[in-house]
């Protein structure tokens, strides 16, 4: 997550999707933050563009489920094949299903300004694709195999972390470091979570984070078989996080 103090859009939109009762105008500031105003294509019964606050209308109301997954080249992470490669591309999407039908709803991201002053532009495809759940479910796990494998993985990328002992190479490495082994889940832009939801959400946030942190300095004080190692632990790490995000988010409601 190239944002990396920031949870993916997919993953507050499908948490916000599936609270019963939200209001509709926090849901989408929330999900919009610094954001532009988002818009919407392929939304189910409009032919034209739509806004975001349209798209939390039609799915967060009546019986539904909602997953968000964050799928990786070689790792659809259950996306219906339909919309694997734009979910791909984009590294997130949310998985809807209703008693109208099933859809994907990608994020298309555009950068713009610069990075002192960066901004962002996100339009949101909706995709049909057939139910996904059974898929999603056999891929994912249940939330308790989630957290038990997080925190497998919180050991070794830390040992990743530390055997890079980053903070000796980068002068800002240091604070990061702290403020990702510190962080919690108050003030982030969800709704009220579970005390296991919450635990898998930080945790599985927390491994991207390090992963970044380790990744930003490969190499600088290993040799090229020890990097070639600590890469291919850090990939099974990644998949473990990404993962455990979308089991985090995942509700059947009503």
């Amino acid at each position: 997550m190239s944002e990396s103090t920031a949870l993916p859009r997919s993953v507050v939109l499908a948490l916000w999707l599936q609270s019963a009762g939200a209001s509709h105008g926090l849901a989408v500031r929330s999900v919009t933050d610094d954001d532009e105003p988002h818009t919407v294509v392929g939304l189910p019964g409009s032919a034209d563009e739509s806004s975001l606050a349209e798209l939390v209308a039609v799915f967060s109301a009546g019986p539904r489920e909602v997953c968000a997954v964050l799928p990786a080249p070689g790792d659809p992470s259950g996306v219906p094949a339909a919309a694997s490669a734009g979910a791909t591309e984009a590294g997130e999407c949310v998985l809807l299903s209703t008693p109208d039908g099933s859809w994907a709803v990608v994020p298309r991201v555009t950068f713009f300004g610069s990075d002192l002053e960066p901004g962002h532009l996100v339009s949101w495809e909706v995709v049909e694709v057939p139910p996904w759940s059974a898929l999603v479910a056999g891929t994912l796990g249940s939330l308790a195999e989630a957290e038990r494998d997080l925190r497998s993985s919180l050991v070794v990328a830390t040992e990743a972390l530390d055997a890079l002992d980053v903070a000796q190479w980068r002068d800002d490495a240091a604070d990061a470091i702290d403020r990702v082994r510190s962080s919690t889940t108050a003030g982030w832009p969800v709704p009220e979570l579970d005390g296991r939801r919450a635990r898998v959400l930080q945790l599985a946030w927390k491994l991207l984070a390090i992963i970044d942190l380790a990744r930003a300095d490969d190499g600088g004080a290993v040799n090229l078989w020890q990097a070639d190692q600590r890469s291919t632990a850090l990939r099974e790490v990644e998949r473990t996080a990404r993962r455990a995000l979308g089991a985090a988010t995942y509700a059947s409601v009503g």
